[in-house]
């Protein structure tokens, strides 16, 4: 009797790993080159006379320290960078989600109704135009505090994609799906969750997807000019303060990591809820 030796299941996982990994390997290829060819070039041009910004291995080197302890604590605002990075994320996450359900409300709302839409619409096109530094100076009178000031800024930069994409989305909504609902009579509710939110999903989607970069970009230019908060808009300019350029450098890359990161998760959240927009 022969016996039949079967494989392990680590080994199988493995081999799945790796099958995965090489199906990836040629999209990894490209950006890796790119980014290499970039730090080639910034390094280079860091070596010539008279240079005034540190290339990335004086960065690397000026820094070590805060890439490898990114979590020490030493109170009030001398924190590592994980610290700051998540005080400023914190901030984001409450001034965006508050600018989304504000923004898709007042969307809907100017969507289906053409008279509020006329009144409002001008209004809504002067304000989306003031950049977020604009705002800090009001938001800091009106307020008196740097904290509220900040999630103001964020809020009042982030509304704007969110409500107007809504607005277009419920606008854009095919005839054909109005008709429908005409004929099965459908009541405001059964329209409401039926018909008006599945349509306009995509065009929520993309406002949302547009305003969480906005609202990181937002952070990081309100901390900036307000002094005394945790955060990495507040590292950046007390590093500047110091002359610590390769600071400023570093807090540069974990600021575009992490704005990376958010628009992915949008990305995946909208993949997720919406299959078929892939």
């Amino acid at each position: 009797m022969t016996t039949v030796q079967r494989r392990p299941k680590t080994a199988n996982l493995d081999n799945s790993f790796f099958a995965s990994l090489q199906k990836q390997f040629p999209n990894l290829i490209p950006p890796a080159i790119a980014l290499g060819v970039f730090l080639a070039v910034w390094q280079l041009f860091s070596w010539i006379p008279g240079a005034t910004l540190p290339g990335p291995i004086q960065v690397i080197s000026d820094t070590w320290i805060l890439i490898l302890y990114p979590f020490y604590d030493k109170g009030g605002t001398d924190k590592g960078l994980f610290w700051q990075i998540l005080a400023s994320l914190q901030r984001v996450a409450i001034s965006y989600t508050l600018a989304a359900i504000v923004g898709i409300g007042l969307g809907i709302l100017i969507g289906v109704n053409k008279t509020i839409n006329k009144a409002l619409d001008p209004l809504f096109q002067l304000l989306r135009t003031v950049p977020p530094l604009a705002w800090v100076p009001i938001s800091l009178a009106a307020l008196r505090q740097n904290e509220p000031a900040a999630l103001f800024v964020i809020f009042i930069t982030a509304i704007w994609p969110i409500l107007i994409n809504t607005a277009v989305g419920v606008k854009e909504i095919p005839s054909d799906y109005n008709n429908v609902a005409k004929v099965l009579q459908l009541n405001q509710k059964e329209y409401f969750l039926n018909i008006l939110i599945p349509a306009a999903l995509p065009y929520i989607f993309t406002g949302l997807r547009i305003a969480i970069g906005l609202a990181w970009l937002a952070i990081i230019a309100a901390e900036i000019v307000m002094s005394g908060i945790v955060g990495i808009g507040f590292f950046i300019w007390d590093a500047y303060q110091n002359n610590n350029v390769s600071e400023v450098i570093l807090a540069l890359v974990y600021i575009g990591v992490v704005g990376l990161i958010l628009d992915k998760f949008m990305i995946f959240i909208q993949n997720k809820i919406l299959p078929e927009q892939k």
